[in-house]
């Protein structure tokens, strides 16, 4: 693969963990009020997880069967609308991440370091709008010169996950052709995106949803660390190295 495409929140960071808290303070004390079953942690997964923030409070919602109306995007926070409650869990993730912080997973480090050593491109697509302060805060942000993040879907209309759009983007942004990139996802929305696009190979990184329902949504590939791949990626290499230097010999 020439070019890898990566989600940010539970691939690069946990900041999938800044979210779950994010949506907990959110919907515990709202499903409360309304009267509906309690918020769950498999809320987040079967709900919330890899989608734009709106789309994700209308997905909770229908579980619940609640209607709200739609509002627009200037709705204040205290509204109880549907952006209205997107815009309030934006600040329930801000304050959840100046109080956590958040730091890389050290293997998926170590795999952009292999990637960086193959002369691979990288970019970064997520469905959230804090994907450059999540970076930054990271301290990733250097690494990534194409961010596609909830920002950059809206201002160009690109559909949201699990639409592959947003993927195919990026891959275009770097100039590498879609069947040469690898979407690495762990979010079912973001594996299926992978999966209906035609990307040359989607890596699967197992945070919780599970190995076989991955597989079942189109992963090709499923680890638990994105270090587990690094020998097959030196291997690759290799490979690669030595045909270049078969060819120029013969040429």
């Amino acid at each position: 693969m020439r070019g890898w495409l990566f989600d940010l929140d539970g691939v690069l960071t946990p900041t999938a963990v800044v979210h779950m808290h994010a949506w907990a303070r959110l919907f515990t004390p709202f499903l409360e009020a309304h009267g509906a079953s309690p918020y769950r942690d498999a809320d987040y997964f079967a709900h919330i997880d890899g989608k734009p923030r709106y789309d994700g409070v209308r997905s909770l919602l229908a579980s619940r069967d609640i209607r709200l109306p739609e509002g627009d995007v200037t709705d204040a926070a205290t509204e109880e609308t549907v952006h209205g409650l997107g815009n309030r869990k934006n600040e329930a993730f801000n304050a959840t991440l100046a109080e956590e912080g958040v730091a890389p997973y050290p293997a998926s480090v170590a795999f952009l370091d292999a990637i960086e050593r193959a002369g691979g491109a990288v970019a970064v697509v997520s469905s959230s709008k804090n994907a450059p302060a999540v970076l930054e805060a990271a301290g990733l942000a250097d690494r990534f010169e194409v961010v596609v993040d909830g920002a950059v879907a809206a201002k160009e209309g690109l559909p949201g996950k699990p639409a592959p759009d947003t993927f195919v983007r990026a891959a275009e942004l770097l100039g590498v052709p879609a069947e040469q990139c690898a979407v690495v996802e762990d979010a079912e929305s973001g594996v299926r995106a992978g999966a209906t696009g035609p990307f040359g190979l989607v890596i699967g990184v197992d945070r919780g949803v599970g190995r076989d329902v991955l597989a079942e949504l189109g992963a090709d590939v499923i680890v638990d660390e994105l270090d587990e791949l690094i020998p097959a990626l030196a291997r690759a290499g290799a490979t690669s190295d030595r045909s270049r230097d078969e060819g120029e010999g013969r040429a």
